[in-house]
């Protein structure tokens, strides 16, 4: 799966990479969460747009974004089939620019993070499916999930599911929806192949979603690991109470 994601390429990049045309200005992510504006890549009017989308989808058809459950991944399996996606995946497949993701794997009864990037270094895009809601008082949200898809061996130690990344030879078949059918770029929805991806233990400070700085990406060292390890509980003691038993115990 993909709960948080980072996107630090300058903005130059971006678009040399993803081949918009807008000239948009952002800053350096590190740890994007759900619900945020993410950049998004969509092809309009035969040409290729730069868009900020909400991240978790909202299907056209739902009367009550508070009614219904947050969609920020979208399982391949299911995208041609389920109400929820199957118009998106013909009509408004996008790219989502990243230059990694988090993943949480638990070890020991405790879970922790870990950053996962190109091996080459290299900005990716995920694939994504797009919406627009629009609301009973007319108002509108573009709205957007990432596609995920059964982990390659390597990658399944951490998570058995990851986010489908697009090579950037099938970013024109993948964004055309009119001259590619969903049928067609089923084959493109896989997860990366083994060994194409690195990753390394990070501090939990990425828990929080508030915490948004280039320490967060960063190998974590064995100082931050036992500064981050619980603390033992203290056992609480029961003093005697001197003379006859009141029937009232203490802790202190």
């Amino acid at each position: 799966m993909c709960g948080r994601f980072v996107i630090t390429s300058p903005p130059a990049a971006v678009r040399q990479v993803f081949g918009y045309g807008e000239q948009p200005n952002f800053p350096p992510r590190y740890n994007i969460a759900p619900t945020q504006p993410i950049p998004v890549v969509i092809l309009e009017n035969g040409a290729r747009h730069f868009k900020l989308m909400r991240w978790g989808l909202i299907p056209a058809w739902v009367k009550d974004p508070r009614n219904f459950s947050l969609l920020i991944n979208a399982r391949s399996e299911g995208v041609l089939d389920k109400p929820a996606f199957k118009n998106a995946i013909k009509r408004r497949r996008c790219l989502i620019p990243a230059d990694g993701y988090y993943e949480w794997n638990t070890a020991g009864g405790r879970k922790r993070p870990y950053f996962i990037h190109r091996r080459d270094g290299a900005l990716f895009g995920f694939a994504g499916l797009a919406e627009t809601w629009m609301g009973p008082n007319g108002e509108e949200m573009d709205t957007v999930a990432i596609v995920t898809a059964p982990a390659s061996r390597d990658l399944a130690v951490l998570h058995h599911r990851v986010p489908v990344t697009i090579a950037k030879g099938d970013f024109e078949r993948w964004l055309d929806g009119l001259n590619h059918g969903a049928e067609e770029v089923m084959a493109l929805l896989v997860g990366p192949e083994e060994g194409e991806f690195a990753w390394h233990e990070v501090s939990t400070r990425v828990n929080a979603h508030a915490n948004d700085d280039a320490q967060l990406t960063l190998p974590i060292t064995e100082e931050q690991r036992a500064a981050e390890e619980p603390k033992p509980k203290k056992a609480a003691v029961r003093k005697a109470a001197s003379g006859s038993d009141d029937g009232q115990g203490s802790l202190f």
